[in-house]
């Protein structure tokens, strides 16, 4: 039996945007909300009391990009995203799922773009692999001791390696076959009859594969055209499942496809998302365009087009060369290709010629970028030269009298990974969160958890969001309502995703989060290090923000409290539950 547990005098935020909050007592009962009252009410001695006076409750935050695909199967409990409220995540995004293939072509698919240690996955795999079948992956990750809940895309990636062999999957010039299509379009069928939420594509070459034998190949779905994709889209559409896809982000022109297959006009429509909708530094005009681009398409072609949007500042860390913002410029991919080869790598950067290309890329103004490739904006974090610490490479290089340029990798030469700088790269200006957050047509929820462990830190998203609206609220400057805030991160995106969760309502299962906004001075968007046990202790950046989540509820039971997880939280006991979209048309 579940406990029962009664949460009595809390602000209560339901999860819908039209609600006022109020104080409400709310009684849990066999993992589901059976009450919610503003009266008090009476229960008998075997009823856990959480006495939430001058806290605020509100439905767990959904989290819609992860590619916690690996994680989940090493440490079920997802921590990092459970200790910061999130009791909804979605994985199998950017083509990447770990379905249908083996283990050493999943590994490389997933490794080397997503950040996620190579000689850690591919071991996992191997030894916990055991399924092939959507059926099968859920059945094994059901039998976890899930502490969130899960809700999945099958990955274009995954299918077509799988249909056409990883060699034809990424070469350049091969198509799949009639047949070929058919059974991708099988297999497709085949997980969405599992309730899984629709196929996840990627048309970014940023994407590369690991590995020794597809060495810096981009995923396969890059090579797919959007003929060869017609039959799974067209199966999208039917079965009202959904597309989630990344555009190429250096010509950035097929990001109209997306908003394009999207419309209804003469047709059924079908729901479609796109990363990423940001401020970003190197190009301040492409939000207000792609803004612009979705209003259109959704209000006179009929489209159900939302972007993708993180609503904090898009801070990222690098080891010497090694993030895949490298891979978005020739000279930048080239380095990135050597990088199992230091010597040659090493050869390449002190060659003259292929320095005035670096230079020349770096200083492009109008090539369609992500990263802002401003060297005076790299502040340097850890280096074995200690004098290097705090300092930007435009500093540097005035004091040594060089191009900023020719110091930056001469560095890289002389320790690789041991230099240790920061920038941020979009969502600098807080002027601009208000019409981020307010933006209709974009699904507040990018952190990519799981992924780029090293590299970023984006888990306590929500809380951020909510202590800048609840900032603008106490300037007198509101950027919105703290329940239309609450519901962008809860409500709207599991109507949108056609997902059990996100509200607080009598019959709905309790995930559910208790906030203290007395602590909100705790929460920012610094990141600290932890190592992931289950990784055999691999440091990763987490974030920390201390009192400020006082209980976290998946399935009607208490996960965290009192800044710690329930004993063998993770380990022992299932909490979550695979999510399966409610709303899916049968074949």
């Amino acid at each position: 039996m579940k406990p029962k547990i009664l949460i009595k005098n809390g602000l209560v935020y339901t999860g819908n945007a039209k609600e006022k909050a109020s104080i409400q007592h709310v009684l849990i009962e066999n993992a589901c909300i059976k009450t919610i009252s503003t009266e008090p009410i009476e229960v008998g001695e075997d009823v856990r009391i959480i006495d939430a006076a001058g806290k605020w409750v509100m439905p767990g935050f959904i989290d819609s990009h992860t590619h916690y695909d690996a994680e989940l199967i090493a440490s079920p409990g997802l921590n990092e995203s459970a200790r910061h409220g999130v009791t909804s995540i979605i994985l199998g995004s950017c083509s990447v799922s770990a379905i249908y293939n083996d283990a050493e072509d999943t590994a490389d698919s997933f490794t080397r773009v997503e950040a996620i240690p190579r000689e850690i996955m591919l071991p996992l795999l191997e030894k916990e692999k055991n399924w092939s079948t959507p059926k099968e992956w859920i059945t094994y990750i059901e039998n976890l001791p899930l502490g969130v809940n899960i809700a999945s895309y099958v990955g274009h990636s995954d299918l077509r390696s799988k249909v056409m062999g990883m060699e034809r999957a990424v070469a350049e010039k091969e198509t799949a076959t009639q047949a070929e299509q058919e059974e991708m379009n099988s297999l497709l069928n085949e997980a969405l009859d599992e309730g899984f939420l629709g196929l996840s594509t990627m048309d970014n070459p940023w994407d590369k594969m690991d590995g020794d034998k597809y060495w810096s190949k981009k995923t396969p779905s890059f090579y797919a055209s959007w003929k060869e994709r017609k039959v799974l889209i067209k199966t999208l559409r039917k079965r009202n499942a959904i597309l989630q896809g990344a555009p190429n982000l250096v010509t950035r022109v097929n990001a109209v496809k997306y908003m394009a297959v999207s419309t209804g006009i003469f047709r059924k429509r079908l729901k479609t998302t796109m990363i990423a909708l940001m401020d970003l530094k190197a190009d301040r005009f492409i939000a207000p365009l792609v803004g612009f681009a979705s209003r259109v398409f959704n209000r006179l072609f009929g489209a159900d087009f939302r972007m993708q949007s993180t609503p904090v500042p898009f801070k990222v860390y690098y080891d010497g060369v090694d993030s895949v913002m490298f891979e978005e410029f020739p000279s930048g991919e080239a380095m990135r290709h050597l990088a199992k080869n230091l010597e040659e790598r090493n050869e390449l950067i002190k060659d003259p010629k292929f320095r005035t290309e670096f230079k020349a890329e770096i200083r492009k103004k109008f090539a369609p970028k992500v990263w802002h490739r401003d060297l005076s904006l790299a502040v340097i974090l850890i280096c074995p030269d200690k004098s290097l610490i705090g300092k930007n490479f435009y500093e540097i290089a005035e004091e040594k009298g060089l191009h900023p340029v020719d110091v930056f990798l001469d560095l890289i030469v002389k320790y690789d990974k041991q230099i240790r700088w920061t920038t941020t790269i979009a969502n600098d200006r807080k002027e601009k969160y208000k019409g981020l957050y307010n933006f209709p047509y974009n699904l507040i929820s990018f952190s990519d958890a799981g992924a780029h462990l090293t590299n970023m830190a984006f888990y306590n998203f929500p809380l951020q969001m909510i202590k800048n609206v609840k900032d603008s609220i106490d300037q007198n400057k509101p950027m919105m309502s703290l329940e239309k805030c609450i519901w962008r991160l809860t409500g709207e995106q599991a109507d949108w995703f056609d997902l059990d969760c996100g509200y607080i309502k009598e019959g709905k299962v309790a995930d559910m989060v208790i906030l203290d906004p007395k602590h909100f001075d705790t929460v920012d968007n610094e990141v600290e290090e932890a190592p992931i046990e289950a990784f055999n202790n691999y440091i990763r950046l987490v974030n920390r923000n201390a009192k400020v989540v006082s209980q976290v509820l998946v399935g009607g039971e208490i996960i965290f409290e009192q800044e710690d997880f329930v004993r063998g939280y993770g380990k022992e006991k299932r909490y979550g539950r695979f999510l399966r979209k409610m709303r899916l048309e049968k074949l």
